[in-house]
């Protein structure tokens, strides 16, 4: 299974947001250099994480983007649902499987030995995915030594 840039791209950028802004709004271009992800592609993005209910924005001078919930209530399964819109490995899979998008099931469905497999793998990914929150890899961060960048609209030099 390969995960889009879409949803690697917006896990680190809630994963920035998480780590080096908590509940203070953010700017896409400081995540966007931190993380090194096109500012244009960002927008792109927060507007399904956005839709989703995962982050909010604030206009003006202080404004950015922000995260519309604490970081242990949002899961790396609600932000990969967000930007991918579906988890499930193989189509067949799925509870109101429609392998022929239209023309009915798939033809093996009952007889399909490897759809219990697809649909155990599904199962089991989502719940690992249900059970990591972005604290637990903004905790993982501060583990691994990541250095916190300093607002620097809250520096002040005299």
């Amino acid at each position: 299974m390969k995960f889009s840039t879409k949803s690697r791209y917006g896990l680190r950028a809630l994963f920035d947001m998480a780590y080096h802004s908590g509940n203070l709004p953010t700017q896409i271009k400081d995540i966007s250099r931190r993380q090194d992800i096109s500012p244009r592609y960002l927008e792109q993005i927060f507007q399904d994480l956005k839709k989703a209910g995962l982050i909010k924005s604030r206009r003006g001078p202080q404004g950015g983007y922000m995260l519309a919930r604490k970081p242990e209530e949002i899961t790396v399964r609600q932000i990969l649902l967000a930007a991918e819109g579906d988890l499930t490995l193989v189509l067949c899979a799925k509870d109101d499987c429609d392998a022929g998008r239209g023309k009915g099931k798939c033809e093996f469905d009952s007889r399909c030995v490897t759809q219990q497999v697809w649909a155990e793998a599904t199962r089991k990914l989502s719940a690992y995915f249900d059970s990591v929150t972005l604290k637990d890899l903004c905790d993982q961060g501060k583990a691994m030594g990541l250095e916190k960048e300093l607002d620097h609209r809250f520096m002040y030099y005299i």
